[in-house]
């Protein structure tokens, strides 16, 4: 069915149109938008730090600078076992296994499992989460990938576990590496 152009309106249309037209009032009539002033900004950047002077050979006496974690938050822990415990060194005494579990069965699975690995004096638990769906993701609003991956270590540092815990760090590959996460606790007092 092939369409023709517009049919145009007849004379008695085009009439009762003009009609219509002069009793309507616009809803936001046309008002003259303000002009901003002009603001000059003067952007000073950054002077980096001096480089302290320093001679070939000589060690470097200050030690002041904290070991940080990836996602920004210091090392609670000693360094040595923290180092040993990235390179997945430590063996962990106990693990979870959430993957595959809602958030509200994962939440208390997680607390009982916490609480009861603190409560026999365990000190370096894995809990995997697994690394979430790999579905395409076509929406027009974002759909985080892998729920528990990010809601576990919310979950430890909640003062209900934060008691127990003294340090939250991802897995190594031979534990599960970003599906996995270790969990170092504190000592029993």
């Amino acid at each position: 069915m092939s369409r023709k152009g517009p049919r145009g309106l007849t004379p008695e249309e085009h009439a009762l149109w003009s009609k219509v037209t002069e009793t309507t009032v616009p809803l936001h009539p046309a008002q003259p938008k303000p002009i901003p002033e002009r603001i000059e900004h003067h952007f000073d950047p950054p002077k980096p730090d001096p480089i302290p002077a320093f001679r070939i050979g000589e060690r470097q006496t200050d030690t002041a600078l904290p070991t940080q974690r990836p996602n920004g938050q210091p090392v609670h822990m000693d360094r040595k076992a923290f180092t040993q415990l990235k390179r997945g060194k430590l063996k962990p005494e106990a693990r979870v296994d959430l993957h595959g579990m809602t958030l509200a069965q994962a939440h208390p699975a997680l607390n009982r499992f916490i609480a009861d690995a603190f409560a026999r004096g365990r000190r370096l638990v894995l809990v995997i989460t697994g690394k979430g769906k790999t579905a395409r993701d076509d929406g027009p609003i974002p759909v985080r990938r892998g729920l528990l991956r990010h809601q576990v270590p919310q979950w430890l540092a909640h003062p209900s576990l934060s008691y127990a815990v003294l340090q939250v760090t991802e897995a190594h590959l031979r534990h599960g590496g970003s599906g996995a996460y270790y969990v170092y606790l504190r000592r029993k007092r």
